[in-house]
């Protein structure tokens, strides 16, 4: 029978030749193949390879950067539609971290619901009489205060025309004129922007309400709302969820603490300078102080600027100066001291990620973006740290 014959089934049998390959592939044909496929490959991959390995690297992350920006940017654009609902829950969060450790030690020796009540009205009581002190003294000096103004704007004419800077006393008065002017023709702006203003002082006493209502809550019982929520969650995932907030909690409440010892420090220190001095309104300007510290590295500075009118006002160019190095020397204790001693053990960021953060924020919602993006920061890379380390 010879080798080309059907084999039963009917199928043309494959011609085997011994030391080839099936199908009739000679040694000869598989070099030739062999030669030939860097060559195909070559032509099939030198799109790529004239990619650098770097800018293919940053090409990767440049994307996820993308998807990042924008997922940040949906977040903000949603948080913005419900301003007054996250600013109130971010207060409840503030409250909580403060008032949490109080209730917890009132709650050794009073019934839970007890040691909240007390915890949370003595704490209103006493910031309403804080302010009551404030607001009596700032009316008490304001019949005085208003000719020390009238007598020190007087005094910074006077200064200012002299050496070295010579200022005309008619372009003095012309500018005091066009000011009165402006102040005349924009009257019903400024009745509708103080108008407007009062539809905020609602939304303010609106937001203050829900946070209060919302701390009442987180106070007494806001570590079985989080076992709820955890208890919710894939079980795969629930050990991950529990280390990131954990990790969360434990920064946002070290930062609140921290930035209230430091304002504190801050106002007690400007407090005594300004009452050394005999500044006006020494006492409103000293809680002034406090309250912008809480926008870190610019709300002092600033809080010191207007001191610094008032002082030039009512005290003269010398008392001035002096109010002005107070800046400097308060900046400085702030930055070097009072920072690396108390918020160093909660917010592990560089003061270059602090300032970009706070101006990031204050473009962003403003006053409010200012004062929330050193937290909202010093959480998410706390959270990132904690889930890249091991369990």
């Amino acid at each position: 029978m010879s080798s080309t014959s059907r084999p039963p089934d009917g199928r043309r049998a494959r011609r085997v030749v011994r030391g080839g390959r099936p199908g009739g592939t000679t040694p000869g044909a598989v070099a030739r193949a062999r030669a030939a496929a860097p060559d195909r490959r070559a032509a099939g991959q030198g799109g790529g390879e004239r990619v650098h390995p770097a800018l293919r690297l940053a090409a990767g992350y440049a994307w996820r950067l993308l998807v990042v920006g924008a997922l940040v940017y949906a977040a903000f654009k949603v948080l913005g539609r419900f301003e007054l609902v996250a600013v109130a829950v971010f207060l409840g969060l503030v409250v909580t971290a403060l008032l949490r450790p109080l209730a917890d030690l009132c709650a050794r020796a009073l019934p839970r619901p007890l040691a909240v009540a007390v915890a949370l009205i003595g704490s209103i009581v006493v910031v309403l009489g804080l302010l009551a002190l404030v607001g009596s003294v700032a009316a008490a000096e304001a019949g005085k205060l208003v000719g020390e103004f009238r007598g020190g704007v007087g005094r910074i004419s006077r200064w200012l025309e002299q050496p070295p800077l010579r200022i005309r006393h008619g372009t003095l008065q012309g500018l005091h004129e066009r000011i009165s002017t402006f102040v005349s023709a924009h009257r019903g702006a400024l009745i509708s922007r103080a108008v407007s203003g009062a539809n905020r002082a609602v939304e303010a006493l609106t937001g203050a309400a829900l946070a209060l209502f919302c701390s009442v809550f987180f106070i007494y019982g806001g570590d079985r709302m989080w076992l709820w929520f955890h208890a919710q969650l894939p079980e795969s995932a629930r050990s991950v969820w529990d280390r990131g907030a954990r990790a969360a909690w434990t920064t946002f409440a070290g930062y609140t603490r921290g930035i209230i010892i430091v304002a504190a420090a801050n106002a007690t220190m400007v407090g005594i300078a300004l009452f050394l001095l005999r500044v006006p309104l020494a006492l409103p300007l000293t809680v002034l102080v406090f309250f912008a510290t809480f926008i870190p590295l610019i709300g002092a500075p600033i809080a010191l600027a207007v001191a610094t009118v008032v002082a030039l006002a009512g005290r003269g160019p010398v008392i001035a100066a002096i109010v002005l190095v107070l800046i400097v020397v308060v900046g400085q204790i702030e930055g070097h001291v009072l920072h690396p001693l108390v918020m160093s053990w909660a917010v592990q960021l560089h003061p270059v990620v602090v300032a970009i953060s706070v101006i990031a924020g204050s473009l962003v919602a403003g006053v409010i973006g200012a004062i929330v993006a050193v937290p909202l920061v010093s959480v998410v890379w706390s959270v990132v740290r904690t889930l890249r380390s091991e369990p």
